[in-house]
């Protein structure tokens, strides 16, 4: 269960309240009506512990507390709660429509909200003025964003132990981890990822990952190969594994050149990783016919003859890797640390606050800010009705309409909300 693809709704904000002091004594007392709370986000958090999402494909729907309604006395209502979703480490997040990367949670307890609550409306208190004293009008509260998106776990780890099924990957991570992968002699013994951590003294140490079996076709999908090679992408390194022996028929060079060709299929960048050669099952007396064969096969290249299950040659091959690791990371902060000279940018141009489009039969008006401003207000309302058009004036929804050649009675679209143009209501 490392995909999942959930519905997020962010909780929306509370109506504001249209109230009038009343008390004995005082009677014309004033508007008194409180805010709208605002509504709950939906925020994802990484968390140590979490390996899948198993949690999500029963709850695929997730949503935040709304925001509480303003109420008399000036009273405001209370923000909604936000809903916290807690994600393994490790997880990317996407937008399932736009496919936009919306964060990669890399850090234990790193957070990002994906669906913003809906702001509180204004009550009535807040619209009197010196000549607006008797305001019976409030903001309808934000509704809060709502969104489908998809996530997908890629493990973290250092080196990632690559090979053909039944190659001995698991064996070698249990013998140089405390981890207890499920071993047996039969291909996809390994149907998930496996992490262990190799010590290789008290403070050297790093974490190191099973991949399960790929076969050729992975990068298209065949066998579990999408579930898998996305894996490797994080590993700073590999470990390529290759069954000597040869047991079950395969050759074993062929094997190492057609991983590599799947490797580099599903993402150039894997052919770019630093690779340690491993020859497991030297113990095996049918290795011994294939090893001058493909030690001639490498070269110059060193190349660690090994068996997972009695560990000849497992201690050499993790201290190699944790010194070619040590180089790798040690050349990426290299890299970081360089200084860049960036030369100035030039201001960018002011960002449109909305946008006007005019078609034979209406005025379109798109955007963030006149699309709250519509959502906010109530239409049975008529001082509402006022209000907001002087709210579309101010950011110069009004003057673009005049410019485009409106006239009284034309069409005026934004968001879902359709009227006719009237130039005495905003005057």
């Amino acid at each position: 269960m490392d995909t999942a693809r959930i519905q997020v709704k962010a909780g929306n904000g509370g109506n504001g309240c249209i109230s009038f002091r009343r008390e004995k004594y005082v009677p014309r007392g004033g508007p008194d009506g409180g805010d709208g709370g605002n509504g709950g986000s939906i925020i994802l958090v990484a968390t140590l512990g979490m390996s899948t999402l198993i949690d999500l494909h029963h709850n695929p729907r997730q949503v935040a507390e709304n925001g509480g309604h303003g109420s008399g006395k000036q009273r405001d209502g209370a923000n909604g709660a936000d809903r916290l979703i807690k994600l393994p480490v490790g997880t990317i997040i996407k937008d399932r429509n736009t496919d936009e990367l919306l964060a990669d949670l890399t850090e234990p307890e790193q957070k990002v909200i994906v669906a913003s609550g809906g702001l509180g409306g204004k009550g009535n208190s807040r619209f009197k003025s010196s000549t607006f004293q008797v305001p019976r009008v409030a903001e309808k509260g934000e509704p809060g964003q709502e969104r489908e998106i998809s996530l997908e776990i890629k493990l973290i780890a250092d080196v990632g132990l690559v090979g053909y099924p039944n190659a001995g990957k698991s064996t070698l991570l249990a013998s140089s981890s405390a981890a207890t992968p499920k071993i047996a002699s039969y291909p996809f013994t390994t149907l998930i990822p496996n992490l262990g951590v190799v010590r290789i003294d008290r403070e050297q140490n790093f974490v190191l990952a099973d991949i399960p079996g790929l076969i050729e076709g992975a990068h298209k999908g065949a066998g579990l190969g999408h579930q898998f090679l996305r894996h490797i992408e994080r590993t700073k390194m590999l470990i390529h594994v290759i069954d000597l022996s040869a047991t079950d028929g395969r050759d074993p060079i062929k094997d190492y050149e057609q991983l590599n060709l799947e490797l580099g299929h599903y993402n150039e960048m894997l052919t770019d990783l630093s690779q340690i050669i491993a020859l497991n099952k030297v113990d095996i007396p049918e290795a011994e016919a294939n090893i001058e064969r493909v030690q001639s096969y490498f070269g110059k290249r060193k190349v660690f003859p090994i068996s997972a299950i009695t560990g000849q040659g497992v201690n050499a091959l993790m201290q190699q890797a944790y010194r070619s690791l040590q180089y790798i990371e040690a050349e990426a902060r290299k890299e970081k640390e360089t200084t860049i000279t960036f030369e100035p940018e030039l201001p960018s141009e002011p960002r449109a606050r909305f946008v006007l489009k005019k078609t034979e039969d209406a005025y379109i008006i798109t955007g963030e800010e006149p699309k709250r401003a519509v959502v906010m207000t109530d239409m049975e309302n008529e001082q509402a009705l006022m209000l907001l058009f002087r709210k579309l004036k101010k950011m110069g929804v009004i003057n673009a309409l005049t410019r485009a050649g409106v006239k009284d009675g034309d069409t005026i679209i934004i968001d879902d909300f359709e009227f006719s143009f009237n130039s005495k209501v905003i005057r």
